[in-house]
């Protein structure tokens, strides 16, 4: 006589927010120009100046955030426990997703890892920008995609090949350095350097298939007609802006965000470590 082998019990999925009362979250985008969050059991995107205050009295407020880089870890920690820390749960240890620039590399990751610790988060994932747009913007990542980002002050162009990033290219410049001497149409010309750069060096027909498809814009670049039109006609391209472009990064990463606590191993409410960064991998 056999014993019918035990089944182990699946673990229970946690609720949707804002049912779920047990365990907090956090989207966050960290933008050298505006920070941008969704915390669980809210229906509105937190939308502020990247600014901290200095801990002497009488000084004003900094850009701990500049060109893409964390130049000021602890002012970027402040601005987040000032900012966020009211929004949680008085003893809660939240799931923690962050958007980080394609190219930001190891160094931003670890000091955003740092700055963020102010918000005593459980598991901290990370998302390169280029696909939380594209998740925010439902696209079909079964086919090669490019995503534009025309931030206040960096611009990146990023190829997805099945999702995850295979060449990135980036610019120093924004929306906020146009002036009377740097008119849009100077974004919109370093876009189709970069994307021809990455069309000469690509030895596969992934770019030129997601060029034919169409650029996915974002940032609040892609809400100016004086940069997108220009745009599409220097890339004989058709330019898809997402909808409010400005917040599709926060929002991408919200869907991640729930996508993550619903699954049967979320490590909410677990022993699992602080940080469990997994770069592309969302």
């Amino acid at each position: 006589m056999t014993t019918p082998a035990k089944r182990c019990p699946m673990p229970p999925r946690h609720r949707t927010w804002p049912w779920c009362r047990h365990c907090s979250g956090i989207a966050l985008d960290l933008g050298s120009s505006r920070t941008r969050a969704w915390t669980s059991g809210r229906r509105t995107i937190l939308d502020v100046p990247t600014l901290t205050f200095p801990g002497s009295p009488g000084e004003g407020a900094t850009c701990p955030i500049q060109r893409g880089t964390i130049v000021d870890t602890p002012g970027t920690a402040r601005m987040l426990d000032r900012l966020l820390a009211p929004r949680l749960p008085r003893h809660g240890r939240p799931l923690l997703i962050l958007t980080t620039p394609v190219l930001g590399g190891v160094a931003y990751r670890a000091e955003a890892r740092t700055a963020v610790e102010a918000l005593r988060p459980r598991t901290v994932l990370t998302v390169p920008t280029a696909r939380a747009v594209a998740v925010a913007a439902e696209a079909d990542l079964a086919r090669p995609l490019l995503v534009v980002d025309l931030g206040a002050h960096l611009t990146e162009v990023t190829l997805l090949v099945d999702g995850a990033v295979t060449d990135a290219r980036r610019t120093a410049l924004g929306t906020s350095d146009l002036d009377d001497l740097t008119p849009p149409t100077r974004i919109a010309e370093a876009v189709v350097a970069m994307v021809t750069g990455m069309l000469d060096q690509d030895r596969t027909p992934h770019t030129l298939r997601a060029l034919r498809r169409g650029p996915l814009l974002a940032g609040g670049g892609a809400l100016r007609a004086d940069i997108t039109r220009p745009l599409g006609e220097g890339l004989w391209a058709p330019v898809q802006p997402v909808r409010a472009p400005h917040t599709a990064a926060v929002r991408g990463a919200a869907r991640l965000l729930q996508a993550a606590h619903a699954h049967p191993s979320s490590p909410q409410g677990s022993d699992a470590p602080h940080h469990r960064p997994l770069h592309g991998a969302l």
